[in-house]
């Protein structure tokens, strides 16, 4: 079977049609060289040099194979310079994986310092719960995924990246946003609630802090579940329930009156950063991996 050592060992010769001169260049003896050529005739039962006097010349058969031979090299170049754009971080594709609050609020500033250093990377970001993000990981549709709260995944790693505050919100109408200080128990027998979908990260991190306080999730008074989180406070704000939210997502709400915040501590939740036990990351991931941690305590 032919190899690349032989192609470009005939390259060299054919262009110089000179078996010492393509030796030189190529740092072989002349009987390596002639060895690499006579067992490429042998195997192939191709002549590819007709010896003329104490020279060689291309045969037909030859001049033909050099066509292919330059075209093979060229392409083989090419790959290399791939290879090498792809180790220095001048190109690539970045498959990466979000739930809605991180993707909205925390990621969006650690992707525009990653392009603006690697603008040759292409970022493809897609968002989901907790769980879907979890499942594209582990499924090595994305190397990265960014979730938030707890996860019990055998394939995956997780890193902690930051907390983030759950906070309890309500409509400025409702019962409960006085401003008093509210008990687990008011909140589960007086109140009804919108939450996020199961599986996303933010119902189970809510549901695991009522727990905490002694109020399964089955007591909670769960009126409507919507699958993102400007569904959600736009169903609190048009009705007398309420919902646990991130502090970041309802900030703009709170600091307008339109949501009032429950005088109520739920425990912070944490954003982790998941990616593949087994898979090699990227490049490009690593360096995201890195981008995604600075500035964090």
């Amino acid at each position: 079977m032919m190899t690349f050592e032989q192609i470009i060992i005939f390259t060299e010769v054919a262009e110089r049609e000179h078996l010492t001169r393509a030796a030189e260049a190529l740092h072989l003896t002349p009987s390596a060289v002639s060895s690499a050529i006579r067992k490429l005739e042998d195997f192939y039962s191709v002549k590819l040099f007709d010896r003329v006097g104490r020279g060689i010349v291309l045969t037909m058969e030859g001049r033909q194979f050099l066509e292919e031979a330059r075209a093979t090299l060229a392409r083989i170049r090419a790959a290399e310079r791939v290879l090498g754009e792809l180790g220095g971080l001048e190109r690539g594709a970045l498959s990466v994986y979000a739930s809605q609050t991180i993707a909205s609020y925390f990621l969006p500033p650690v992707l525009m310092r990653f392009h603006a250093r690697y603008p040759g990377i292409e970022l493809e970001l897609s968002i989901g719960n907790t769980a879907t993000v979890a499942d594209a990981v582990a499924n090595g549709e994305a190397e990265l995924g960014y979730i938030e709260g707890t996860l019990d995944n055998p394939l995956l790693r997780k890193r902690h990246i930051t907390d983030d505050a759950l906070v309890v919100v309500v409509g400025p109408e409702h019962p409960l946003a006085d401003g008093r200080v509210v008990t687990p128990g008011e909140l589960a027998g007086q109140t009804s609630w919108v939450l996020r979908e199961d599986g996303s990260g933010t119902r189970s991190e809510f549901e695991y802090g009522m727990a905490a306080f002694g109020i399964p999730a089955e007591a909670l008074t769960v009126v409507m579940s919507l699958p993102s989180n400007e569904a959600v406070l736009s169903a609190v704000r048009a009705s007398h329930a309420a919902t646990a939210i991130s502090g970041s997502v309802a900030a703009p709400w709170l600091a307008s009156g339109g949501l009032k915040r429950v005088n109520f501590d739920l425990p912070s939740r944490a954003f982790q950063l998941l990616s593949h036990k087994e898979r090699h990351l990227s490049k490009a991931a690593e360096a995201l991996v890195t981008f995604s941690f600075e500035g964090q305590p």
